[in-house]
């Protein structure tokens, strides 16, 4: 099996004061620290598990800075046998298709494949759009949310996430895209042997010019869309807390979803 694992170096808010800067179209990310995203951890677990029960290989790609490195050799420490990093001022890395577009020639640059890997979604965009775009850029069938999965001769069964609690069960021909969702398995830490071994392990960094991609096709430019403002929601509090007894409050609550409209 010759999978390839997309992971993204995402920043992490959860403790963090999110501020728009300056321009008004860009989070200030000072002092935000970053990692991988959260799903991709998880894809990347996937793609070592197929690794290890169906051998083959697993190839990490990455589009961002040199930071990413970081990031990049955690996977390859993990289990990972190489990677690319795509780093070009040229994307335009706010268009979830343009995206696609710039792994879908870094894919098939590396010929033949049977499975690519993403997360189901990013923790800064949440755009969930990548992936399936990442399909249709090579021309493979490809399945989202998908919570579990298993490799058969030429296909895969996978589980997928619908609204509601809804799973659906589809066989899906290979080669194929498949967006992992969390909690499909339990991404393993990185040994110190691994960690070791990473670094002598091969991170190529190509850009468009490598990719024989053509700057208007992934340029801010000739992008569908158009980033226009960015700012922070207002926080407006409308609760009401009713005092009284029991027998009040459900009076003085009836009362207020009839005027609502509500009953």
């Amino acid at each position: 099996m010759k999978t390839f694992v997309c992971i993204k170096r995402v920043p992490d808010t959860s403790e963090a004061v999110v501020k728009v800067d300056a321009t008004g179209k860009e989070v200030d990310s000072s002092r935000f620290s970053f990692d991988i995203n959260d799903a991709d951890n998880y894809a990347v677990e996937e793609a070592i598990l197929i690794k290890e029960a169906k051998e083959g290989t697993v190839q990490v790609l990455c589009l961002g800075p040199q930071d990413a490195d970081v990031m990049i050799r955690m996977a390859l420490a993990k289990g990972g046998d190489s990677a690319i990093r795509v780093e070009d001022p040229r994307i335009n890395t706010k268009d979830p298709l343009q995206v696609a577009r710039v792994l879908a020639a870094t894919v098939k640059q590396g010929g033949d494949f049977d499975l690519v890997l993403t997360g189901c979604m990013s923790a800064d965009n949440w755009n969930m759009a990548v992936g399936v775009a990442l399909a249709e850029e090579l021309g493979v069938s490809h399945a989202a949310m998908v919570n579990k999965l298993e490799v058969l001769d030429g296909k895969v069964k996978v589980n997928r996430e619908l609204e509601g609690g809804l799973s659906e069960v589809l066989e899906v021909a290979l080669p194929a895209v498949l967006t992992i969702q969390t909690g499909i398995n339990e991404p393993r830490y990185a040994p110190i042997r691994g960690i070791r071994a990473s670094q002598k392990k091969e991170l190529k960094v190509l850009n468009l010019d490598d990719l024989g991609v053509a700057e208007d096709e992934v340029s801010e430019a000739n992008s569908l869309i158009e980033l226009i403002q960015m700012y922070v929601p207002e926080l407006e509090s409308k609760a009401e807390i009713i005092e009284g007894e029991p027998e009040e409050k459900a009076e003085i609550m009836a009362q207020k979803l009839v005027k609502g409209g509500l009953l």
